[in-house]
């Protein structure tokens, strides 16, 4: 993860915001001669990219409040969404989700509305805040709003979804419980034609499990036709496999799948409703967990965590198959893939040793979790991957930018003592 400069800061001082005056150059350049990027260095070509992305987003604010102008003198927000639609070239959905985006980052969110206005969060990412908090009332939309605005800058959308999800479900634990089973009783089957004999056919607001389980199964048998004579690829042997599961109720024998879903005693017991975490997913609500948990062919592990920081430092071996391995560890650790900002779930990543400030990577702290796209950029020669002395990823791009990655600690971590037990590594 990042470090970025704290939002309040930012927001209120206005000489922290980029520099416009390279911009303006290069706009003004690039209409005489486009020649002039290929005369640019890597480096300020990702330092111009990065510096137009913050004057976008506050382009981008500025259309958000005129838009939220616009909602407050008129009262006919479909009306008002038919008209930006056809001002900005839009359809009347995108438009209209823009101004109810305005509308909540005016009057709910004006902490998130503020990082939009100093460039460090664009509409996009906003969007997600916007759409993770519709279901609270404003109350409770600004304590999510104050929680989550040290925490916005640094991510990115798929990110910023789960942080917002996990602070409404923390600040609201009983509206995101009714809010669930809301959703699960609008699920539908939704057959969309498109052209060319093309249709689309998905189930909305199904069960996260259930969903979790099916595409595991698919996925499987997919992989099982995957041969060396075979020239469909994965993507399209999944669709042909789902189909043909439906239509003749063949294409495999049932699975068990196996998800990872992290909850602590307390909540597993009823004796409080904090989120859990489904790797991949993102958080639940407590009552979603409990009823994970509870099925009849769960197998409970137990999980030890340091006090301090939160992270897994064993896994308990009792469980209906013995045998902890190192690569088992990894995976319940990680719970998704160790790249910044990938859901891939650990448990379809591969295990591998990566490079550690000793020059180490045969233990537990060195062995990483990658998805496949992520284990090729690993091996580049032009990245470089390195696991310090406290478990953290420092990951280096050519550009010479660092991120930082170690897999968020399952509970809150607590207060430091001056002579911290000896943590254990490894089951």
């Amino acid at each position: 993860m990042t470090k970025s400069k704290p939002a309040t800061a930012a927001a209120d001082d206005s000489h922290n915001a980029p520099e416009t005056a390279d911009l303006d150059f290069l706009l003004r350049a690039m209409q005489a001669n486009l020649e002039i990027f290929e005369r640019l260095q890597t480096k300020q070509l990702m330092q111009v990219t990065k510096d137009a992305g913050h004057q976008i987003a506050r382009l981008q604010a500025l259309q958000l409040h005129c838009l939220a102008g616009l909602r407050r003198r008129r009262t006919d927000a479909r009306e008002l969404a038919s008209e930006v639609a056809l001002t900005l070239h839009l359809t009347d959905n995108r438009a209209g989700a823009m101004i109810s985006a305005a509308e909540a980052l005016a009057n709910r969110l004006p902490r998130t509305f503020r990082l939009m206005d100093s460039g460090f969060v664009d509409l996009y990412r906003a969007m997600k805040v916007t759409e993770g908090t519709g279901w609270l009332s404003d109350h409770h939309a600004r304590i999510v709003d104050t929680l989550l605005e040290d925490r916005l800058s640094d991510k990115n959308p798929t990110q910023i979804r789960k942080a917002t999800a996990y602070a409404a479900m923390k600040t609201d634990p009983e509206g995101a419980a009714n809010r669930v089973t809301q959703r699960h009783a609008e699920r539908r089957t939704v057959l969309h034609h498109q052209s060319e004999g093309i249709s689309q056919l998905s189930i909305d607001n199904a069960p996260t499990e259930k969903a979790t389980a099916a595409y595991l199964r698919i996925d499987k048998i997919a992989r099982t036709l995957k041969t060396s004579d075979e020239k469909r690829t994965l993507d399209q042997l999944r669709a042909d496999v789902a189909l043909d599961l439906l239509l003749t109720g063949k294409g495999g024998a049932a699975e068990q799948a196996e998800v990872y879903l992290y909850v602590d005693l307390q909540t597993y017991l009823g004796l409080n409703d904090d989120p859990a975490e489904l790797a991949g997913h993102g958080h639940v609500p407590a009552e979603v967990a409990r009823h994970i948990a509870t099925g009849p062919d769960t197998t409970l592990r137990r999980i030890i965590t340091d006090p301090l920081t939160g992270q897994v430092i064993e896994v308990g071996k009792f469980r209906y198959r013995p045998s902890i391995d190192v690569e088992e560890f990894v995976r319940v650790r990680d719970r998704e893939c160790r790249q910044p900002g990938c859901p891939r779930p650990a448990h379809n990543c591969l295990t591998e040793p990566t490079p550690t400030k000793a020059g180490s990577a045969t233990d537990t702290d060195g062995t990483l979790s990658y998805c496949i796209r992520h284990r090729r950029l690993k091996n580049r020669a032009d990245w470089k991957y390195q696991v310090r002395d406290d478990g953290k990823l420092v990951i280096t791009t050519p550009t010479g930018h660092k991120v930082e990655s170690i897999p968020p600690p399952l509970h809150e971590p607590g207060p430091q003592v001056e002579h911290p037990v000896e943590t254990r590594k490894g089951a």
